[in-house]
């Protein structure tokens, strides 16, 4: 491949990677905006709004199926489950006041997690993944091990790096395939999870500076999300992908071979 095709491909790979975080990122530029809002407007009750009319719009423009919108929404109320949880054991706050908080979590907090899922569900069509190789049993069964690991490591051993390395054992072996313009490529899946929770750490760390959510070492000033955190957003990526993959594989033939 020429310089000038590589560089072709890198912007189209770019265009359609932009394309599966449409959701993310009006979601993103709506966080931003919001902070121009007056104080007298609830921030988080205008996110939740924000999220609800950005959903119906993605649905009415068929930027989403109907049964994409579904599954969207699914990430949503479990994203609400963990945030709650998560928010009562003071892992992160929402110091902002709004009418529509339960337990100290708004309620557009689950459009994050929906954000997450919209990714996976869009590349997905947009790239025409397949995968080969892949273990689903295995795979769901240790992305269950790892959304439990958040929840009960307040009590009991973290356990994220065994988990880590199990995950890896799972997918070993397991190439998403994916097409660019007329060429079919792949990598390995869990190469996959790493880069997607690095661009996930990102984003956490703009969100942050916007005031999303707060951690507590950002309560006097806003400082960087820990690095760890890179880390555990590659773990719950997983849960993301299984839930879509357990889906999708059922109706989807598997990829070819490629040599």
């Amino acid at each position: 491949m020429t310089p000038r095709a590589r560089l072709a491909w890198l912007v189209r790979f770019g265009l359609l990677q932009a394309s599966s975080c449409a959701f993310a990122g009006c979601l993103l530029a709506g966080l931003a905006l919001s902070t121009l809002l007056p104080g007298a407007v609830p921030r988080y009750d205008a996110l939740l709004a924000y999220g609800i009319a950005l959903t119906t719009a993605f649905w009415a423009l068929r930027l989403e199926t109907g049964r994409e919108v579904l599954a969207i929404l699914g990430f949503h109320v479990v994203g609400l489950v963990f945030e709650l949880f998560k928010v009562h054991m003071g892992s992160w706050s929402y110091p902002e006041p709004a009418l529509t908080k339960i337990g100290g979590v708004p309620l557009y907090s689950g459009f994050m997690y929906a954000a997450v899922g919209s990714y996976v569900v869009r590349s997905w069509r947009l790239l025409d993944l397949r995968l080969t190789g892949y273990r689903p049993l295995a795979t769901a069964a240790v992305a269950a091990l790892i959304y439990t690991n958040f929840l009960t490591h307040h009590w009991l051993p973290d356990i994220r790096l065994p988990l880590a390395a199990a995950m890896v054992a799972a997918t070993w072996g397991v190439w998403v395939h994916y097409t660019v313009g007329a060429t079919r490529h792949r990598m390995p899946l869990a190469l996959s999870f790493v880069l997607i929770g690095f661009f996930l750490w990102v984003a956490e760390n703009a969100s942050t500076l916007m005031g999303a959510w707060q951690y507590p070492h950002q309560a006097d000033a806003w400082a960087m999300v820990h690095p760890a955190k890179f880390g555990a957003w590659a773990l719950l990526v997983t849960v993301a992908f299984t839930l879509v993959a357990t889906w999708k594989v059922r109706r989807s033939p598997a990829a070819p071979a490629t040599p």
